[in-house]
């Protein structure tokens, strides 16, 4: 099953996005410029292939959540170099990423 619903944090309006597999879910919550989401994200492959790269990715990966508010709360694992550039940083909180990518 396929779920997407909005949300909001401080004034901003996201969509939330959960796709329900079996044994796992896959998550992930996007703004406008970027996105957060479960360990599913390779983000060593948009770091480092070149084509990947002049897409200028806008993410951040967090391991081991099972919801969305856990992805929301979790720190980030990992994060693009072009997530980087807006402020987002290693171990930040998700929902505090998501605030950079507006």
């Amino acid at each position: 099953m396929l779920e997407m619903t909005p949300i909001t944090i401080e004034d901003k309006t996201f969509i939330a996005v959960t796709l329900k597999l079996p044994k796992t879910n896959f998550m992930a919550v996007t703004s406008e410029k970027g996105y957060i989401m479960c360990g599913a994200l390779d983000v060593a492959l948009f770091n480092e292939n070149k084509a990947l790269l002049e897409r200028k990715i806008v993410a951040g990966r967090a391991l081991g959540v099972r919801t969305i508010d856990q992805l929301l709360e979790a720190p980030l694992e990992s994060i693009t170099k072009e997530a980087e550039a807006l402020g987002v940083t290693v171990g930040m909180k998700g929902k505090d990423a998501l605030l950079k990518m507006v």
